[in-house]
């Protein structure tokens, strides 16, 4: 697991720290406490990686959560500590997920969560997830996603649109002779 690999040295250091400054503990623990609030666990929610990653690493509180939003959503939920069950567990969520409505953008591989490499997309993932649990009857988190705005023209108005000139056509009115760019070229 994670605590076995060697460090990262160089460039890679670098790009992990970048990765990692981006997580944030108070997101953290409001998505912790709204998993919470929807199936009663955990009992810490303190938004530190250390213990996000305690509560997430094995993916049965995952599948508990999707299954709380849609029941039946994962079927079968390893209970062992089982290195592949574990990331089954978690796999499992991410494609329930992607069912429910997390653009694929929004979701993290198995390995982010279960080799702690990524935790901060996790918690997008979580928080997208959230703002979709509204479209389930149930308590939602983070901003409300935006409703579908769909306008209808009629013929006689989209040919009206076709008349004006856009502005990025330019103009043609001023003088344009005298311009040039750059020196000219010596002879």
């Amino acid at each position: 697991m994670a605590e076995y690999r060697a460090g990262k040295a160089g460039i890679n250091a670098e790009a992990q720290a970048r990765i990692h400054s981006k997580y944030n503990d108070e997101i953290a623990q409001e998505t912790l406490e709204w998993i919470r609030k929807l199936t009663g666990e955990p009992a810490n929610t303190s938004g530190d990686a250390d213990n996000l990653y305690e509560v997430l690493k094995d993916g049965t509180l995952l599948c508990k959560l999707v299954n709380e939003l849609q029941p039946g959503s994962v079927k079968k939920i390893n209970q062992t500590t089982m290195a592949f069950k574990c990331m089954e567990n978690i796999n499992a969520f991410l494609e329930a997920v992607k069912k429910l409505g997390v653009p694929a953008q929004e979701t993290f591989q198995t390995i982010d969560l279960w080799e702690r490499q990524n935790l901060y997309s996790v918690v997008v993932c979580l928080q997208s997830l959230g703002r979709k649990a509204g479209n389930f009857g149930k308590p939602s988190i983070g901003p409300k996603e935006a409703d579908k705005n769909v306008r209808d023209f009629s013929e006689e108005q989209l040919k009206a649109g076709q008349n004006v000139i856009s502005l990025q056509y330019g103009t043609n009115k001023g003088q344009q002779s005298g311009i040039s760019f750059g020196n000219r070229r010596q002879m």
